[in-house]
Protein backbone atom coordinates (compact mmCIF):
# COMPACT_ATOMS: atom_id res chain seq x y z
CA UNK A 1 0.00 0.00 0.00
CA UNK A 2 1.16 3.41 -1.21
CA UNK A 3 1.01 6.29 1.18
CA UNK A 4 0.36 9.97 0.08
CA UNK A 5 3.69 10.52 0.34
CA UNK A 6 5.33 8.19 -1.62
CA UNK A 7 3.87 9.53 -4.77
CA UNK A 8 4.32 12.63 -6.69
CA UNK A 9 1.10 14.47 -6.59
CA UNK A 10 2.73 18.55 -7.80
CA UNK A 11 0.01 19.85 -10.04
CA UNK A 12 -1.94 17.19 -10.18
CA UNK A 13 -5.48 16.22 -9.94
CA UNK A 14 -5.79 14.48 -6.29
CA UNK A 15 -9.42 13.08 -5.65
CA UNK A 16 -9.20 12.41 -1.29
CA UNK A 17 -11.97 9.97 0.09
CA UNK A 18 -13.11 11.34 3.28
CA UNK A 19 -15.53 10.78 5.47
CA UNK A 20 -17.72 13.68 6.70
CA UNK A 21 -20.16 12.19 7.54
CA UNK A 22 -20.48 14.75 10.73
CA UNK A 23 -23.64 15.05 13.33
CA UNK A 24 -25.98 18.29 12.05
CA UNK A 25 -28.35 19.66 14.52
CA UNK A 26 -32.09 20.45 13.77
CA UNK A 27 -30.31 24.18 12.03
CA UNK A 28 -27.83 21.78 9.75
CA UNK A 29 -25.43 23.42 12.36
CA UNK A 30 -22.64 20.67 12.70
CA UNK A 31 -22.14 19.72 16.14
CA UNK A 32 -18.50 17.96 15.96
CA UNK A 33 -15.99 18.87 13.54
CA UNK A 34 -13.57 15.88 14.40
CA UNK A 35 -13.97 13.89 11.17
CA UNK A 36 -13.19 17.05 9.39
CA UNK A 37 -10.24 18.23 11.63
CA UNK A 38 -8.23 14.37 11.26
CA UNK A 39 -7.76 14.84 7.85
CA UNK A 40 -6.74 18.50 7.50
CA UNK A 41 -2.96 16.95 7.16
CA UNK A 42 -3.57 15.07 4.24
CA UNK A 43 -5.94 17.91 2.91
CA UNK A 44 -3.16 20.25 3.81
CA UNK A 45 0.18 18.12 2.58
CA UNK A 46 -2.08 18.06 -0.91
CA UNK A 47 -2.47 21.90 -0.81
CA UNK A 48 1.47 22.41 -0.09
CA UNK A 49 2.23 20.41 -3.04
CA UNK A 50 0.40 23.09 -5.39
CA UNK A 51 -2.13 20.29 -6.42
CA UNK A 52 -5.84 20.59 -7.66
CA UNK A 53 -7.88 18.82 -4.44
CA UNK A 54 -11.00 17.22 -4.96
CA UNK A 55 -12.91 15.75 -1.36
CA UNK A 56 -15.64 12.79 -2.20
CA UNK A 57 -17.59 12.12 0.75
CA UNK A 58 -21.03 10.92 1.69
CA UNK A 59 -23.19 12.07 4.61
CA UNK A 60 -26.17 9.79 6.37
CA UNK A 61 -28.40 7.54 4.52
CA UNK A 62 -30.42 9.15 1.33
CA UNK A 63 -30.77 5.56 -0.25
CA UNK A 64 -29.28 6.86 -3.88
CA UNK A 65 -31.38 9.89 -3.89
CA UNK A 66 -31.02 13.58 -3.65
CA UNK A 67 -32.15 14.88 -0.21
CA UNK A 68 -30.92 18.25 0.33
CA UNK A 69 -30.61 17.91 4.10
CA UNK A 70 -27.61 15.52 3.65
CA UNK A 71 -25.81 17.90 1.05
CA UNK A 72 -22.05 18.22 1.67
CA UNK A 73 -22.58 21.86 1.15
CA UNK A 74 -23.35 21.96 4.65
CA UNK A 75 -19.60 21.48 5.83
CA UNK A 76 -18.20 23.16 3.19
CA UNK A 77 -18.02 26.84 4.83
CA UNK A 78 -16.10 24.81 8.41
CA UNK A 79 -13.60 23.13 5.90
CA UNK A 80 -13.01 26.38 4.26
CA UNK A 81 -12.26 27.71 7.56
CA UNK A 82 -10.23 25.55 8.80
CA UNK A 83 -8.02 25.34 5.15
CA UNK A 84 -8.28 29.26 4.84
CA UNK A 85 -9.22 28.82 1.45
CA UNK A 86 -12.70 29.00 -0.61
CA UNK A 87 -14.23 25.34 -1.25
CA UNK A 88 -16.45 25.31 -4.08
CA UNK A 89 -18.99 22.54 -3.81
CA UNK A 90 -20.25 20.65 -6.53
CA UNK A 91 -23.52 19.92 -7.69
CA UNK A 92 -22.96 16.24 -8.14
CA UNK A 93 -19.85 14.15 -8.40
CA UNK A 94 -19.54 13.07 -11.48
CA UNK A 95 -20.90 14.10 -14.55
CA UNK A 96 -19.76 16.34 -17.16
CA UNK A 97 -20.52 19.22 -15.43
CA UNK A 98 -18.16 17.89 -12.43
CA UNK A 99 -15.81 17.43 -14.97
CA UNK A 100 -15.72 20.58 -16.40
CA UNK A 101 -15.37 22.13 -13.00
CA UNK A 102 -12.72 19.97 -12.51
CA UNK A 103 -10.91 20.86 -15.86
CA UNK A 104 -11.18 24.75 -15.22
CA UNK A 105 -9.67 24.38 -11.38
CA UNK A 106 -5.67 26.43 -11.10
CA UNK A 107 -3.24 24.41 -8.45
CA UNK A 108 -3.94 24.57 -4.87
CA UNK A 109 -8.39 25.05 -5.35
CA UNK A 110 -10.15 23.09 -3.74
CA UNK A 111 -13.59 21.15 -4.64
CA UNK A 112 -16.23 19.29 -2.70
CA UNK A 113 -18.10 16.46 -4.92
CA UNK A 114 -21.82 16.30 -3.33
CA UNK A 115 -22.69 13.26 -1.44
CA UNK A 116 -21.89 10.25 -3.23
CA UNK A 117 -24.25 8.44 -1.62
CA UNK A 118 -26.84 10.18 -4.03
CA UNK A 119 -26.06 7.78 -6.23
CA UNK A 120 -27.04 4.26 -5.12
CA UNK A 121 -24.25 3.08 -7.09
CA UNK A 122 -21.88 3.97 -4.67
CA UNK A 123 -22.63 1.33 -2.17
CA UNK A 124 -23.19 -1.33 -4.92
CA UNK A 125 -19.46 -1.22 -5.68
CA UNK A 126 -20.40 -0.01 -9.36
CA UNK A 127 -17.77 -0.48 -11.32
CA UNK A 128 -19.13 2.31 -13.85
CA UNK A 129 -19.35 4.74 -11.18
CA UNK A 130 -16.25 4.00 -9.84
CA UNK A 131 -14.69 4.73 -13.41
CA UNK A 132 -16.40 7.74 -13.43
CA UNK A 133 -14.82 8.62 -9.92
CA UNK A 134 -11.99 7.86 -11.28
CA UNK A 135 -11.73 9.83 -14.22
CA UNK A 136 -11.73 12.92 -12.51
CA UNK A 137 -8.55 12.25 -10.73
CA UNK A 138 -4.87 11.65 -11.52
CA UNK A 139 -3.94 10.18 -8.07
CA UNK A 140 -6.31 8.60 -5.58
CA UNK A 141 -6.07 8.91 -1.55
CA UNK A 142 -8.24 7.34 0.47
CA UNK A 143 -8.26 8.74 3.65
CA UNK A 144 -11.82 7.21 4.97
CA UNK A 145 -10.55 4.82 7.44
CA UNK A 146 -14.22 5.21 8.88
CA UNK A 147 -15.94 3.75 5.71
CA UNK A 148 -12.88 1.53 4.76
CA UNK A 149 -15.08 -1.80 6.23
CA UNK A 150 -17.41 -1.09 3.30
CA UNK A 151 -17.13 -2.37 0.09
CA UNK A 152 -18.32 0.55 -1.77
CA UNK A 153 -17.06 2.04 -5.16
CA UNK A 154 -15.62 5.15 -3.63
CA UNK A 155 -12.93 3.40 -1.23
CA UNK A 156 -12.66 -0.41 -3.08
CA UNK A 157 -13.78 -0.48 -6.93
CA UNK A 158 -12.19 3.06 -7.90
CA UNK A 159 -8.39 1.81 -6.82
CA UNK A 160 -8.94 -0.39 -10.29
CA UNK A 161 -9.63 2.80 -12.06
CA UNK A 162 -7.47 5.74 -10.69
CA UNK A 163 -3.87 6.06 -12.28
CA UNK A 164 -2.62 5.81 -8.93
CA UNK A 165 -3.95 5.56 -5.51
CA UNK A 166 -2.38 5.89 -2.02
CA UNK A 167 -3.44 6.06 2.01
CA UNK A 168 -3.86 9.66 3.21
CA UNK A 169 -2.53 9.91 6.45
CA UNK A 170 -5.33 9.75 8.90
CA UNK A 171 -5.90 5.65 7.48
CA UNK A 172 -2.17 5.52 7.75
CA UNK A 173 -1.83 6.15 11.86
CA UNK A 174 -5.21 4.55 12.41
CA UNK A 175 -3.89 1.30 11.10
CA UNK A 176 -0.46 2.09 12.76
CA UNK A 177 -2.27 2.36 16.36
CA UNK A 178 -4.23 -0.68 15.87
CA UNK A 179 -1.21 -2.63 15.20
CA UNK A 180 0.61 -1.40 17.79
CA UNK A 181 -2.18 -2.16 19.93
CA UNK A 182 -3.11 -5.88 19.19
CA UNK A 183 -0.27 -7.11 17.01
CA UNK A 184 2.86 -5.79 18.78
CA UNK A 185 1.23 -4.14 22.20
CA UNK A 186 3.26 -3.93 25.30
CA UNK A 187 1.29 -5.87 28.27
CA UNK A 188 -0.88 -6.63 30.33
CA UNK A 189 -3.03 -6.24 27.25
CA UNK A 190 -6.69 -5.23 28.44
CA UNK A 191 -9.50 -5.08 26.36
CA UNK A 192 -12.94 -3.32 27.63
CA UNK A 193 -15.65 -4.38 25.35
CA UNK A 194 -19.10 -3.12 26.27
CA UNK A 195 -22.53 -2.08 24.00
CA UNK A 196 -25.50 -3.76 23.61
CA UNK A 197 -25.28 -6.84 21.75
CA UNK A 198 -22.81 -9.84 22.31
CA UNK A 199 -23.77 -11.17 18.63
CA UNK A 200 -22.20 -7.80 17.51
CA UNK A 201 -18.89 -8.31 19.20
CA UNK A 202 -18.51 -11.59 19.36
CA UNK A 203 -16.17 -11.91 16.43
CA UNK A 204 -14.26 -9.71 18.35
CA UNK A 205 -14.21 -11.55 21.47
CA UNK A 206 -13.03 -14.65 20.02
CA UNK A 207 -10.33 -12.83 17.82
CA UNK A 208 -9.23 -11.06 20.90
CA UNK A 209 -8.85 -14.25 22.95
CA UNK A 210 -5.63 -15.03 20.88
CA UNK A 211 -4.23 -11.72 22.33
CA UNK A 212 -5.85 -9.96 25.24
CA UNK A 213 -4.37 -10.74 28.74
CA UNK A 214 -7.38 -9.22 30.14
CA UNK A 215 -11.20 -8.57 29.47
CA UNK A 216 -13.55 -6.25 31.20
CA UNK A 217 -16.81 -6.55 29.75
CA UNK A 218 -19.74 -4.01 30.57
CA UNK A 219 -22.80 -2.63 28.91
CA UNK A 220 -26.35 -4.59 28.23
CA UNK A 221 -23.88 -7.47 26.31
CA UNK A 222 -23.27 -8.26 30.23
CA UNK A 223 -26.19 -9.69 31.10
CA UNK A 224 -25.89 -12.42 28.80
CA UNK A 225 -22.61 -12.96 30.30
CA UNK A 226 -23.83 -13.10 33.71
CA UNK A 227 -26.57 -15.40 33.01
CA UNK A 228 -24.43 -17.64 31.56
CA UNK A 229 -23.13 -17.90 35.12
CA UNK A 230 -26.64 -18.58 36.67
CA UNK A 231 -27.09 -15.41 37.63
CA UNK A 232 -30.93 -13.88 37.14
CA UNK A 233 -30.72 -10.42 36.16
CA UNK A 234 -34.53 -9.35 36.11
CA UNK A 235 -35.79 -8.22 32.75
CA UNK A 236 -32.91 -7.09 31.78
CA UNK A 237 -31.65 -6.93 27.28
CA UNK A 238 -30.09 -10.78 27.09
CA UNK A 239 -29.82 -12.47 23.99
CA UNK A 240 -31.16 -16.02 25.38
CA UNK A 241 -29.89 -18.49 21.98
CA UNK A 242 -25.64 -16.32 23.12
CA UNK A 243 -26.30 -17.49 26.70
CA UNK A 244 -24.65 -20.41 25.97
CA UNK A 245 -21.78 -19.14 23.67
CA UNK A 246 -21.10 -16.51 25.92
CA UNK A 247 -20.48 -19.48 28.95
CA UNK A 248 -17.93 -20.88 26.12
CA UNK A 249 -16.04 -17.71 25.63
CA UNK A 250 -15.61 -17.37 29.27
CA UNK A 251 -14.45 -21.29 29.58
CA UNK A 252 -12.29 -20.69 26.66
CA UNK A 253 -10.60 -17.45 28.73
CA UNK A 254 -10.08 -19.25 31.38
CA UNK A 255 -8.64 -22.22 29.54
CA UNK A 256 -6.21 -19.52 28.03
CA UNK A 257 -5.09 -18.12 31.38
CA UNK A 258 -6.81 -14.70 30.62
CA UNK A 259 -8.59 -12.85 33.02
CA UNK A 260 -12.22 -12.40 32.40
CA UNK A 261 -14.24 -9.77 34.97
CA UNK A 262 -17.97 -8.83 34.71
CA UNK A 263 -19.73 -6.70 36.65
CA UNK A 264 -20.34 -7.49 40.49
CA UNK A 265 -23.23 -4.59 41.14
CA UNK A 266 -25.62 -2.48 39.16
CA UNK A 267 -27.70 0.29 37.78
CA UNK A 268 -30.86 -0.91 38.09
CA UNK A 269 -34.56 0.62 37.17
CA UNK A 270 -37.73 -0.68 36.29
CA UNK A 271 -37.34 0.83 32.60
CA UNK A 272 -34.81 2.94 30.68
CA UNK A 273 -36.19 6.04 31.85
CA UNK A 274 -34.21 9.27 32.87
CA UNK A 275 -36.95 9.82 35.37
CA UNK A 276 -37.36 6.17 36.44
CA UNK A 277 -36.42 4.78 39.94
CA UNK A 278 -32.89 3.76 40.26
CA UNK A 279 -31.08 1.50 43.21
CA UNK A 280 -27.37 -0.12 43.10
CA UNK A 281 -27.44 -3.56 43.87
CA UNK A 282 -25.19 -6.25 43.85
CA UNK A 283 -25.43 -8.77 40.77
CA UNK A 284 -27.09 -11.35 43.04
CA UNK A 285 -29.92 -9.07 43.94
CA UNK A 286 -31.46 -7.88 40.96
CA UNK A 287 -35.01 -7.49 41.29
CA UNK A 288 -37.18 -9.74 38.96
CA UNK A 289 -38.73 -6.96 37.38
CA UNK A 290 -35.69 -4.21 36.94
CA UNK A 291 -33.32 -3.54 34.27
CA UNK A 292 -29.46 -3.58 34.93
CA UNK A 293 -28.64 -0.17 33.23
CA UNK A 294 -25.21 0.47 34.25
CA UNK A 295 -22.35 -0.56 36.22
CA UNK A 296 -22.58 -0.17 40.15
CA UNK A 297 -19.61 1.83 41.89
CA UNK A 298 -18.11 -1.56 43.46
CA UNK A 299 -17.70 -3.12 39.51
CA UNK A 300 -15.84 0.38 38.63
CA UNK A 301 -13.25 0.14 41.72
CA UNK A 302 -12.57 -3.39 40.27
CA UNK A 303 -12.38 -2.23 36.68
CA UNK A 304 -10.05 0.59 37.79
CA UNK A 305 -8.13 -1.53 39.87
CA UNK A 306 -7.87 -4.54 36.75
CA UNK A 307 -6.34 -1.26 34.49
CA UNK A 308 -3.80 -0.15 37.48
CA UNK A 309 -1.00 -2.53 35.71
CA UNK A 310 -2.20 -2.42 32.42
CA UNK A 311 0.48 -0.95 29.67
CA UNK A 312 -2.12 -1.62 26.47
CA UNK A 313 -5.67 -0.91 26.69
CA UNK A 314 -8.34 -1.11 23.54
CA UNK A 315 -11.79 0.09 24.57
CA UNK A 316 -15.11 -0.65 22.53
CA UNK A 317 -18.65 0.24 23.63
CA UNK A 318 -19.98 1.94 26.79
CA UNK A 319 -20.17 0.61 30.13
CA UNK A 320 -24.05 2.01 30.48
CA UNK A 321 -27.23 4.19 29.16
CA UNK A 322 -24.59 6.70 29.18
CA UNK A 323 -26.57 8.85 27.28
CA UNK A 324 -29.20 9.26 30.60
CA UNK A 325 -27.03 10.89 33.22
CA UNK A 326 -28.48 8.35 35.93
CA UNK A 327 -27.28 5.96 34.00
CA UNK A 328 -24.07 7.08 32.85
CA UNK A 329 -21.46 7.03 35.46
CA UNK A 330 -20.35 3.79 35.17
CA UNK A 331 -18.94 4.54 31.56
CA UNK A 332 -17.83 7.96 32.74
CA UNK A 333 -15.93 6.52 35.95
CA UNK A 334 -14.50 4.49 33.13
CA UNK A 335 -13.36 7.06 31.00
CA UNK A 336 -11.60 8.73 33.76
CA UNK A 337 -9.67 5.29 34.83
CA UNK A 338 -8.54 4.71 31.32
CA UNK A 339 -7.55 8.68 31.13
CA UNK A 340 -5.61 8.26 34.65
CA UNK A 341 -3.59 4.84 33.34
CA UNK A 342 0.15 4.85 32.20
CA UNK A 343 -0.81 2.69 29.41
CA UNK A 344 -1.32 3.07 25.40
CA UNK A 345 -5.05 3.50 25.12
CA UNK A 346 -7.29 3.31 21.89
CA UNK A 347 -10.70 3.39 22.03
CA UNK A 348 -13.12 3.13 18.71
CA UNK A 349 -16.77 2.20 18.03
CA UNK A 350 -19.73 2.12 19.84
CA UNK A 351 -19.97 5.73 20.84
CA UNK A 352 -17.26 5.77 23.22
CA UNK A 353 -15.81 8.79 21.47
CA UNK A 354 -18.77 10.39 22.79
CA UNK A 355 -18.68 9.71 25.99
CA UNK A 356 -14.87 10.49 26.68
CA UNK A 357 -16.06 13.87 24.96
CA UNK A 358 -18.43 14.11 27.35
CA UNK A 359 -15.97 13.40 30.24
CA UNK A 360 -13.74 16.18 28.76
CA UNK A 361 -10.87 13.61 28.83
CA UNK A 362 -9.75 13.68 25.03
CA UNK A 363 -6.66 14.57 25.21
CA UNK A 364 -5.61 12.14 28.08
CA UNK A 365 -6.67 9.62 25.38
CA UNK A 366 -3.34 8.23 23.32
CA UNK A 367 -5.62 7.58 20.57
CA UNK A 368 -9.17 8.15 19.54
CA UNK A 369 -10.43 6.26 16.14
CA UNK A 370 -12.53 7.62 13.91
CA UNK A 371 -14.69 4.32 12.68
CA UNK A 372 -16.77 2.42 15.12
CA UNK A 373 -17.54 -0.31 12.29
CA UNK A 374 -14.13 -0.39 10.71
CA UNK A 375 -12.18 -0.60 14.31
CA UNK A 376 -14.60 -3.43 14.96
CA UNK A 377 -13.59 -5.22 12.18
CA UNK A 378 -10.25 -4.68 12.92
CA UNK A 379 -10.78 -6.50 16.45
CA UNK A 380 -12.34 -9.27 14.76
CA UNK A 381 -9.25 -10.16 13.16
CA UNK A 382 -10.14 -9.32 9.52
CA UNK A 383 -8.38 -6.93 6.67
CA UNK A 384 -10.26 -4.08 5.51
CA UNK A 385 -11.39 -4.11 2.11
CA UNK A 386 -10.82 -0.71 1.00
CA UNK A 387 -6.98 -1.98 2.47
CA UNK A 388 -6.73 -5.05 0.34
CA UNK A 389 -8.03 -2.78 -2.92
CA UNK A 390 -5.29 -0.37 -2.03
CA UNK A 391 -2.57 -3.36 -2.01
CA UNK A 392 -3.57 -4.68 -4.85
CA UNK A 393 -3.51 -1.46 -6.53
CA UNK A 394 -0.16 -1.25 -5.21
CA UNK A 395 1.22 -4.85 -6.72
CA UNK A 396 -0.51 -4.14 -10.21
CA UNK A 397 1.64 -0.61 -10.89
Amino acid sequence: MKSIKDIDITGKNVLVRVDFNVPLDEHRNIMDDIRIRSVLPTLQYILDNNAKLLIASHMGRPAGKVVPELSLSHVAKRLGRFLEKEVKVAKDCIGPDVKALVSGMKNGAVLLLENLRFHSEEQKNDEDFAKALASLCDVYINDAFAVSHRIHASVAAITKYAPVSGAGFLLQTELNYFKKAMNEPLRPLVAIVGGAKVSSKLRALENMLQCVDKFIIGGAMANTFLKSTGCNVGKSKVEDDLVEIAGAVMKKAAEKGIKFYIPVDAVVAPQVDPKAETKIVPIKEIPPDWMVLDIGPSTSLLYSEVLYDAKTVVWNGPLGVFEMDAFSRGTTAMVHSVANSYALTIVGGGDTDVAIHKAGETDRITYISTGGGAFLYLLEGRDLPAVIALDEADCSV
